[in-house]
């Protein structure tokens, strides 16, 4: 299944044409199942280094090897009007764009107001740079460390702004590496997530993390894990640790 969507108004006077991109509303490939948490300050505490390493000891004081360092690297982007008319209808007012740690050949978009997740060949970046009708407003990166633990693989990370390093959250990537099905994973990945916060409930932290489940069914994703699945959950972990910095 596929959709064709205008990623701009797309009359460039150098390239003089019109573009539209038809991406893919699905991958072939399932993946295995993971879940992202973001930390959940408690009120009136803030945010600060020494939570993430408390937290990457907490992955090796439960048996996780280090295995690297990984970075995903989320931008919001807005169109560029070329005059004072308003965009078409069909041109997305903004949207999300996600290049995945595990996926550098792929870049997703996400647009929450329709209900879609998008993928394309990584080099549709150059591309949106170079017809400038969309415009990066502000990317953020997450980056840390990686723990093989067992079964699963642990993603431990902070979540900055590119041009700076202003710690605007803290979160983490649990995979359960045996299976692609979410609800019969389910059930280990919340007593994983239990033993995981009472081992850190242990450092007496000023807050907790913290999981919600994204409604995958609103973009049409089905039980089979996908990196699809995946772009959701980032798009509803930014939002909750955008939320979190406010209050």
């Amino acid at each position: 299944m596929h959709c064709a969507i205008v990623l701009e108004s797309l009359h460039s006077p150098s390239l003089s044409l019109s573009l539209s991109l038809s991406l893919s509303l699905s991958l072939s490939l399932f993946m295995t199942v993971k879940w992202l948490m973001h930390w959940q300050p408690n009120p009136g505490a803030t945010l600060n280094s020494q939570i993430l390493a408390e937290a990457c000891a907490c992955a090796e004081g439960l048996g996780g090897a280090k295995d690297g360092r990984w970075r995903t690297a989320m931008t919001f982007y807005r169109p560029m009007p070329r005059d004072s008319s308003a965009p078409p209808a069909d041109v997305p007012r903004d949207f999300l764009g996600l290049a995945l740690h595990d996926r550098p050949d792929t870049y997703f978009f996400i647009l929450r107001a329709h209900r879609l997740v998008l993928h394309a060949d990584a080099s549709i970046q150059a591309i949106m740079e170079k017809l400038q009708s969309y415009k990066a407003r502000v990317v953020f990166n997450f980056e840390g460390f990686q723990y093989k633990l067992g079964d699963f693989r642990l993603r431990v990370g902070k979540c900055v702004p590119s041009m700076a390093e202003t710690l605007r959250g803290i979160m983490m990537e649990v995979e359960y590496l045996p299976l692609s099905s979410i609800e019969k994973s389910r059930q280990i990945l919340e007593e994983f997530f239990d033993i995981w916060q009472e081992a850190l409930a242990k450092k007496s932290l000023p807050g907790h993390f913290i999981h919600i489940e994204s409604n995958f069914a609103d973009y049409g994703l089905q039980d089979h894990y996908t990196s699809q699945h995946t772009a959701v959950q980032y798009a509803t972990c930014m939002a909750q640790l955008m939320a979190a910095v406010r209050s």
